[in-house]
């Protein structure tokens, strides 16, 4: 059964999915692609290896893993998000390197040691228990694999931090408001709910989720002025 925090964000993702992919690079003015090309490029997927992308959507991290020559298990809650993004894997001749799997990060199907890397995406805000599920995902990492992960965050300048809220909170809306009511209401719920997470949790503690979950050599780069965030860390082999 799905907690609240769950089904509002089976909801949420339901009704964008189909413009999930090119409204993302309009609000993000094309940092999204950006962010999830160096998470890539610190998971580090090499051809062969077994790759689990937790809230992988429609595809967009996972593609790139496939690319490089490795299997990836796109596990993801929305099956409207999994669907829209099938037509782009078959045209990048992915269908046979990627394999959607619907289910929840706070309780993977998998066994302990499965995988070679894991990769996640925009997933923290949406479960009660950060933590937990960093252990969780952690779990199923093969000692010596790495994990990674793209999340917002809020600029610190204070300048730019102003420049930040006055986008997510009036731009944002009205943006995705020409494109359907959902995406309205996606613009109108993204920026608070990035305040409230780091108001919850900053990055120093966010960085003891990765350690106390077992990993190490955790780092954390901030891009685009502040807007977001790639974390790595390598479980010991």
């Amino acid at each position: 059964m799905m907690d609240a925090r769950a089904r509002h964000a089976h909801a949420l993702f339901a009704g964008i999915a189909a413009e999930y992919e090119w409204m993302g690079a309009v609000l993000s003015f094309g940092q999204d692609a950006r962010w999830r090309r160096a998470m890539v490029e610190v998971l580090a997927p090499r051809p062969g290896q077994l790759v689990l992308d937790v809230a992988s959507g429609t595809g967009l991290v996972a593609r790139r893993i496939g690319a490089r020559g490795a299997r990836v298990i796109q596990f993801d809650p929305s099956e409207a998000m999994l669907r829209a993004g099938q037509r782009a894997a078959r045209a990048a001749g992915l269908t046979s390197a990627l394999h959607p799997v619907l289910g929840r990060a706070e309780r993977l199907p998998f066994g302990d040691a499965t995988f070679d890397a894991v990769s996640f995406t925009y997933l923290l805000r949406y479960v009660d228990d950060p933590g937990a599920t960093m252990k969780e995902l952690t779990r199923v990492l093969r000692p010596g694999g790495r994990l990674a992960c793209l999340e917002f965050h809020e600029p610190r300048a204070p300048v730019l931090r102003a420049g930040w809220f006055g986008y997510t909170r009036y731009v944002m809306p009205r943006v995705g408001a020409l494109a359907s009511p959902e995406w309205r209401a996606t613009g109108v719920f993204l920026g608070p709910s990035i305040t409230r997470f780091y108001a919850d949790h900053p990055l120093a503690e966010q960085a003891r989720w990765w350690q106390e979950a077992g990993l190490r050599h955790v780092h954390s780069r901030v891009m685009s002025l502040g807007a977001g965030v790639v974390w790595w860390g390598q479980l010991d082999g």
